[in-house]
């Protein structure tokens, strides 16, 4: 029985799991650091909860407790590394609010997202409860709020919130980080993703 057949099933035996979090937020974000470290060392494929149990010195029956298996883990250790990015973003216009969601970029942590993209990428492909758990914590969340951006600068009356580039903006972004290290071999940072916005965006948005 191979360990990704071994942990679906603890998993499964976990359906009625007691809600989380009795762990502490230090404890939880130990542990959230630990997974992310793991994944960038081992990958998605290889990385298991025993190995996580091992490195956090904690068991896995207190993991299963907590989460219902490696990808909502994995998920939740990614959300809590990257808070949702449209948080307190209202700056009354589309220009200033992309410019402040831009300005968000850490160069330094460019640089260990890279590592772990490389890590999830094949993994999203070959693994449909990652993808799924990836969408639920992340990719909607964001989507939900790229999307009430959008909603304001229609309501303020910016012609550009209406025009067919605007649906195509996520996919725009998120395909100059993963293309950058590809065809550049460098990370997307803050000055690359600036003048990606600046050269890219905004003027297929008619800003």
């Amino acid at each position: 029985m191979t360990a990704g057949h071994t942990e679906s099933t603890a998993a499964a035996r976990q359906g009625g799991r007691t809600p989380r979090s009795r762990l502490k937020p230090e404890r939880e974000a130990e542990l959230y650091a630990a997974v992310l470290d793991l994944l960038r060392e081992l990958g998605y494929e290889s990385l298991t909860m025993d190995a996580i149990a091992a490195r956090t010195r904690c068991s896995k029956a207190t993991l299963y407790r907590q989460w219902s298996g490696k990808p909502e883990l994995v998920a939740m250790a990614l959300r809590h590394e990257k808070p949702a990015s449209f948080d307190g973003i209202d700056t009354g216009s589309l220009r200033g609010d992309l410019e402040a969601l831009v300005g968000q970029i850490n160069d330094r942590q460019v640089e260990k997202d890279t590592a772990l993209m490389r890590a999830l990428f094949h993994a999203v492909h070959t693994h449909p409860e990652l993808l799924q758990a990836l969408r639920d914590v992340l990719i909607d969340p964001e989507l939900s709020g790229f999307n009430a951006l959008l909603a304001r600068a229609a309501a303020r009356g910016e012609a550009a919130a209406d025009t067919p580039a605007a649906a195509y903006i996520p996919q725009m972004l998120l395909g100059a980080l993963i293309t950058r290290p590809l065809l550049d071999n460098q990370p997307a940072d803050a000055a690359f993703v600036h003048e990606y916005l600046r050269a890219v965006v905004l003027p297929a948005l008619g800003l």
